[in-house]
């Protein structure tokens, strides 16, 4: 049987291609406000959650940036932009990792600076040295991680002292005051079946690991009522005539994933799935 490492790559080389010729090349949630109801274009949203984010975690100025789950180089690209920066991008897919490479030379961000450049590797066993990053992005790339509390370990290694990781992930509620019933459990269980999750832990959860590692100054923020939205949007789009016969080109596990978006939709409605946001400086 594949690893999940493995199923993760066959996902995303699958499926990589059809959602930016959908969506383009930001492959995360957007923003639609603090109570989601502003109505904006989606590439807008998704520009605003990088900008909002930023903001939030008060990220003024960075100069070597890890992209932690790069996609296809959306937030690398544009982040290195913003603030003249070098950004390394990463991902388990080589064809997220060789479209990245062709976006940033379109660009002209090979070399010099702004610059990235995109490796494919494992997020659990990072291939750089202690201290080498003084930003760590890692958006919606948490709830793939097997081994949640390596995951954040590795983030905080490769930070240099004074450095900063933001990380926004999914969660499932808090459970300290009430367990996941069986029903939540299970909607939970299709989610991760879909979409190659090994599972996904609570915010306070994240929090706790932040604090066992080490990382200082923690703030954390739920941010699901500003993003829920974006489902609706992807659900339309994922539907309409341009994207049904990529659909239909793009092979089972994207076309399983499409038909199962509802789940995420429904996940936010019921306040089970949460957008959980972690910032945290490393220690000098």
């Amino acid at each position: 049987m594949p690893s999940l490492n493995q199923q993760i790559r066959k996902f995303y080389d699958a499926s990589s291609g059809l959602w930016e010729q959908i969506w383009g090349e930001h492959l995360h949630h957007g923003y639609y406000g603090v109570d989601g109801r502003e109505r904006k274009d989606r590439r807008q949203a998704q520009i605003d959650l990088i900008e909002e984010l930023l903001r939030w975690a008060d990220i003024k100025q960075a100069t070597q940036i890890l992209d932690v789950g790069c996609g296809i180089g959306g937030s690398s690209l544009y982040l290195a932009e913003k603030f003249n920066a070098i950004a390394t991008g990463v991902t388990l897919s080589p064809v997220q990792a060789q479209r990245a490479t062709e976006r940033a030379q379109a660009q002209g961000m090979r070399v010099g600076r702004p610059a990235a450049r995109f490796l494919v590797a494992d997020a659990l066993n990072l291939p750089f040295a202690d201290n080498s990053f003084d930003f760590v992005w890692a958006l919606e790339s948490g709830e793939h991680m097997p081994d949640k509390l390596k995951f954040m370990q590795e983030c905080h290694r490769v930070l240099e002292p004074g450095g900063t990781l933001l990380m926004v992930t999914w969660c499932h509620r808090p459970i300290d005051k009430l367990p996941l019933s069986a029903d939540e459990q299970a909607h939970l269980q299709e989610i991760y079946r879909v979409y190659q999750l090994p599972y996904v832990i609570s915010l306070p959860e994240y929090e706790a690991i932040g604090h066992q590692i080490g990382l200082q100054q923690i703030r954390t923020a739920d941010w699901s009522e500003a993003v829920a939205p974006f489902w609706d949007v992807v659900i339309d789009s994922a539907f309409s005539p341009a994207a049904l016969w990529g659909l239909l080109t793009a092979g089972w596990m994207t076309i399983e994933a499409a038909l199962s978006l509802d789940l995420m939709r429904r996940g936010y409605q019921r306040g089970l799935v949460k957008f959980g946001l972690l910032v945290g400086q490393k220690g000098f």
